[in-house]
């Protein structure tokens, strides 16, 4: 068998698996060894496990891949989520994968498994199904007064910007394989990612990556800036646009300021710098203005202390990071699952790429949920925050009608 009749076979299988975009491809992963749940308590003990699976090593993936959910990320910092909000998928799962798939020009496989191959396809296509329809959590009216109950808090001085999080939920039982070769195809993203698991999946095209960490470096590429984009609007336009615009540059150095502080608790004293300011990205139906930060990491920092330290990222909760998670906590009563979680890996050697979970697709107990935000900051106009919003889902709304 061919690696590309071996890559089909896999697509078809009911396997669970995880694609992830490199610089010059994808890679697959599959042939999980072990499934962890991460939680509070055992995160210690979980990473300590990655450390030592150096002792079986092998040369072309020595880690684990897989989620940290909202809500862990809060408690390892010890924010409180309040009882009353309703009960999600408040997962953090992370795998070992066996075989790994690197798809560029050509198919690369390798494996720890002689017979990798050897798989029975078992899945049951007839049982996929997608409305169209989307409901949404909050309506403009609805939206409109947390808006004015944020901007109070703003105008109090308890936040200086705060991220709302909206949702689209509808019923189905989608086909992830297929939504997200047809999402790459419009909407191909630098974090973009998908997995497969027997009672759920989640596919995404997040651009934003939150670590990347490479020996004693690491970067993070806070986005903070969203223009809407149509044919007369060119990248330099767009870049203009951010320049000029007084609430665009004020939120933009708002998250600058944070994730340099973020980054200044686990880096040595001087090594932070803006290694980018503000340039523009270009999407599907949108701009995004960004900024590349970089730090030398402290000697003998661990993992732990660099995930509590950048997560949640602060370009998608707020500024300051913990007040404004508290008052978040406070007033959404719907789970945030795993938005504004992070995806990525964790190898051996205590090399990391994690990204922000946004611009993302979670679909489990038949039902998809697609979930965004925008910032409020005192000069915000809550009609255009809405619409912001859904200019963030668009994207991933329009799959579901293809």
């Amino acid at each position: 068998m061919n690696n590309k009749k071996y890559l089909n076979r896999l697509f078809n299988s009911d396997k669970p698996l995880i694609i992830y975009k490199e610089k010059k491809g994808f890679n697959i992963y599959t042939d999980f060894s072990s499934k962890i749940n991460v939680n509070k308590s055992n995160i210690k003990q979980f990473l300590q496990k990655v450390k030592s699976s150096s002792k079986k090593k092998n040369k072309f993936f020595d880690g684990y891949i897989g989620f940290f959910g909202y809500e862990l990320c809060c408690k390892l910092i010890n924010i409180k989520i309040p009882n009353n909000q309703q009960p999600g998928f408040n997962k953090s799962l992370f795998y070992k994968p066996q075989t790994v798939i690197k798809v560029r020009d050509q198919i690369f496989i390798s494996s720890t498994l002689k017979n990798f191959d050897e798989f029975k396809i078992k899945r049951k296509i007839t049982n996929f199904f997608n409305e169209k329809k989307f409901n949404v959590s909050l309506n403009l009216k609805q939206y409109s007064r947390i808006f004015k109950f944020f901007s109070n808090k703003i105008r109090q001085g308890e936040t200086y910007q705060i991220k709302v999080c909206q949702k689209y939920i509808n019923n189905s039982n989608i086909d992830p394989i297929k939504f997200f070769w047809r999402l790459m195809k419009v909407n191909l993203s630098p974090e973009s990612f998908l997995i497969r698991d027997k009672n759920y999946s989640i596919i995404s095209c997040s651009p934003e990556t939150l670590i990347e960490k490479y020996n004693n470096k690491i970067i993070t590429k806070p986005i903070a800036g969203t223009y809407k984009k149509n044919s007369k609007i060119s990248k330099k336009i767009a870049k203009q646009f951010f320049q000029k615009n007084i609430k665009e540059n004020k939120e933009h150095n708002m998250i600058i300021d944070m994730e340099r502080n973020d980054l200044n608790k686990i880096c040595k004293t001087n090594s932070v710098k803006i290694s980018k300011l503000k340039y523009v990205e270009e999407y599907k139906d949108l701009f995004h203005y960004v900024s590349e930060i970089k730090g030398t990491l402290k000697n003998n920092i661990t993992i732990l202390e660099i995930i509590k330290a950048m997560m949640p990222g602060g370009s998608v909760i707020g500024c300051p990071k913990i007040n404004t998670l508290n008052l978040l906590n406070k007033q959404e009563t719907h789970s945030r699952n795993i938005f504004t979680g992070s995806f990525g890996y964790i190898k051996s050697n205590s090399d990391m790429r994690f990204n922000i979970i946004i611009r993302s697709i979670l679909n489990y107990q038949n039902k998809s949920e697609i979930s965004v935000a925008s910032g409020i900051v005192l000069d915000s106009v809550a009609k255009k925050e809405y619409y912001e919003n859904f200019l963030k889902a668009k994207s991933l709304l329009e799959i579901f009608r293809v």
